[in-house]
């Protein structure tokens, strides 16, 4: 049998975009609707603007636009870096739990600067986004939770993988090539939360996109790698996570598609923080209890959340989006969440900060990844709980795309005007229909 990379690379290059079920393009048209919308915002960011700068100074072809930049041209590695790097940058993007981490800000990116590059249709974009989330789906079960809790974060490592094989379908690599691709990528994967908190998070995202699409050039041009670099005694797996071959997953390559299961986000923080979020707001709002007789709030994680998003006393915006306890005050509060709600001066508000000093974190060994469960105990002495797994309790295509719509209109609309965002989702809800994605780019001037 034929190992794991090579299964993959098949897969990649046997896929046919007319044999993949309708719906998941219309999952993969919502999931593009989130990402323009995250990096449209994202782009303000500084780190967006450095890395902008260090592209200048470096130079380079003008073949792909960075998005938010009206129209501003980079290099298609360049573009795939900076663009990739501005949609994470606020972390509000999509999370996969399959991939542990954030798929699309490592495929998009890539995609976007290959398509406008080579005039690729919308229907060729869709296809190899959904085969590049589909093959970071595969890699991430088969790394596993430890390869995150080894401090390895996934969004970059297993986002190498993703954007090589979507780049690799995009632009037809035969099989000995795409396998390659997967090679290059593969030895080239890193990132470490250590970082968290900082630039180099977002960082993470549009250095696996800029990875991929360079692995797959390379590969088209002949450059080879290890055709076993995910299960070699000396790969991935064994190097970097511990992990092995997961043969349920590889064999369902073709049949399963994970797009279903990608959560967008509805806050603008970690995803981590999510559960707890709606938890407390849930139990608030169906026990209708005043903000003003809760004694303590309680909040059981698991170990994961502990881990990604627990900072205790955040000062700034950007520890805001980290910290469990801020979130949920935040939450009860102000009943805002979007990036309004993460600043400096909100993040340290008296009212919050008071709030915050009854809230209390423990870990819930019963809590699975981002499960979490609220208990708030008031001034009565009555006790009261509600558990929520919003990678559980993902809401049905319908929802999601009234969801992702109001999201693109509530961040769109301040930027581009009502008429623009209009025709802007006019297009993206019929992209498989798109002939040129370079003109797609252009026409909408971004």
């Amino acid at each position: 049998m034929e190992g794991i990379t090579k299964r993959l690379a098949r897969f990649i290059v046997e896929t046919d975009g007319s044999t993949i079920p309708d719906e998941m393009f219309e999952h993969a048209k919502y999931a593009f609707m989130d990402y323009l919308t995250v990096i449209l915002e994202g782009a303000e960011e500084p780190l967006a603007k450095k890395l902008i700068t260090f592209a200048e100074t470096m130079g380079g072809a003008e073949q792909a636009t960075i998005l938010g930049s009206q129209c501003s041209k980079k290099s298609v590695s360049q573009a795939a870096l900076i663009n990739g790097a501005a949609a994470h940058a606020l972390d509000y993007d999509d999370t996969l739990m399959s991939f542990f981490g954030h798929p699309s800000v490592t495929i998009f990116p890539s995609l976007m600067a290959l398509s406008e590059w080579q005039d690729k249709s919308g229907s060729e974009f869709l296809t190899a986004y959904l085969v590049g989330l589909q093959v970071g789906a595969v890699v991430g079960t088969c790394a596993g939770y430890d390869h995150y809790m080894k401090g390895l974060h996934a969004t970059s490592t297993i986002g190498h993988f993703a954007s090589a094989a979507a780049c690799s379908k995009l632009l037809g690599l035969d099989f000995e090539q795409t396998t390659n691709a997967l090679g290059i990528a593969g030895t080239r994967a890193a990132g470490l939360k250590q970082v968290f908190g900082t630039m180099c998070k977002p960082y993470h995202a549009g250095l696996a996109s800029e990875a991929g699409l360079v692995a797959t050039l390379l590969a088209k041009d002949g450059f080879d790698s290890a055709s076993d670099i995910i299960e070699g005694r000396q790969g991935f797996l064994h190097c970097l996570s511990g992990g092995e071959v997961n043969e349920e997953k590889v064999a369902a390559l073709g049949t399963e598609w994970d797009v279903v299961n990608l959560a967008q986000k509805y806050h603008a923080s970690c995803h981590a923080t999510h559960s707890p979020i709606e938890a407390s707001l849930k139990l608030v709002q169906d026990e209708k209890i005043d903000l003003n007789d809760i004694e303590t709030i309680t909040l059981g994680v698991s170990d994961l959340a502990l881990d990604v998003a627990a900072i205790e006393n955040p000062t700034t915006a950007l520890e805001g989006k980290f910290s469990i306890s801020y979130c949920v005050a935040n939450a009860l509060i102000r009943g805002i969440t979007d990036q309004s709600a993460f600043t400096d001066e909100k993040v340290n508000a008296p009212e919050i900060r008071a709030l915050m000093d009854k809230i209390t974190l423990l870990h819930d060994e019963n809590m699975d990844m981002v499960e979490s469960i609220t208990k708030i105990k008031t001034k009565d002495g009555r006790t009261q709980e509600q558990c929520y797994d919003i990678m559980k309790q993902i809401p049905s295509l319908e929802q999601k795309a009234e969801k992702l719509t109001s999201k693109l209109f509530g961040i769109c609309v301040p930027i581009f005007g009502q008429d623009r965002t209009e025709g802007l989702h006019r297009e993206i809800v019929s992209l498989d229909k798109i002939e040129n994605m370079k003109q797609f780019v252009e026409e909408q001037n971004f």
